[in-house]
């Protein structure tokens, strides 16, 4: 990070119902269920989710009490955690369609220790992050409060409260801060994106969320209100699953960022 000179920067959050997020979870909630099961179970699910449908795919290694019945149980209550209960996507009404199957013995071989070699890993990624003073979580300014921005709506929707009435699980949110000499001192665009009932319009929902926004940021962070952007492209009644086919994998850092240098 500069620590000269003015510049923006820019980080993207998304929800928990998210698409791409839904299928994190799901897929985590596999492999918590044979971890629950067996500490040393061997498990590599991929998930897709779309209209009314959750397709489990991938390879596992663990105790034969983990059935396909009991993971589509488990998925179901996942779903109905996340507050899908929608026509086109249902805890109660998705057809979940279970595909795992055994961990090839070639593949074994790899990942497994065995008397002086160590523990392989079937996958990789390769990630980047910093650690800094700017939150509470040591996270980079930006995120923290795209984070937390998602984080306030989905709560307050969750315990039924008034203020949100009416959003749904899907949302993502935007924040640019502004940097001077290294340092955040105020919000320069916030931007949101949330599924919501049929019959809440754009100006309705605007009122609702800049409360919110202005509890989140710090005093005095505020943007203009121009450069607050609520559901900009408009209507935004059909997301989810159903709007959108979400992949295990596409959102597990949920972190895009942007940098505009002002001066040097």
């Amino acid at each position: 990070m500069r620590d000269k000179g003015e510049f923006l920067f820019t980080s993207e959050s998304v929800s928990e119902g998210h698409p791409d997020k839904v299928a994190d979870r799901l897929s985590d909630t596999v492999l918590d269920a044979f971890l629950t099961a067996d500490p040393y179970a061997r498990v590599a699910c991929e998930t897709l989710v779309t209209t009314n449908r959750v397709v489990l795919a991938g390879e596992t290694r663990g105790p034969d009490t983990v059935t396909h019945e009991y993971l589509a149980h488990l998925c179901r209550l996942a779903i109905h955690d996340i507050g899908y209960d929608q026509e086109g996507f249902s805890w109660k009404h998705a057809d979940i369609a279970v595909h795992l199957h055994a961990q090839s013995a070639d593949i074994a071989q790899g990942v497994d220790s065995a008397g002086n070699k160590d523990e392989g890993a079937g996958d990789q990624g390769i990630m980047f992050g910093y650690a800094c003073t700017e939150t509470p979580s040591l996270m980079p300014a930006p995120l923290y409060y795209s984070h937390e921005l998602l984080r306030t709506i989905r709560d307050l929707r969750r315990a039924g409260d008034r203020m949100v009435q009416g959003l749904q699980p899907d949302a993502k949110s935007q924040v640019t801060l502004r940097y001077v000499d290294g340092k955040p001192v105020g919000a320069t665009s916030v931007v949101i994106s949330t599924q919501h009932d049929e019959g809440l319009d754009q100006p309705e929902i605007k009122r609702m969320l800049l409360p919110l926004i202005q509890g989140v940021l710090p005093a005095g962070w505020m943007p203009a209100e121009n450069e607050i952007y609520i559901n900009p492209t408009g209507k935004f009644v059909i997301g989810g699953p159903d709007g959108d086919c979400g992949l295990t994998g596409r959102k597990i850092i949920v972190h895009k960022t942007f940098l505009v240098i002002l001066t040097t």
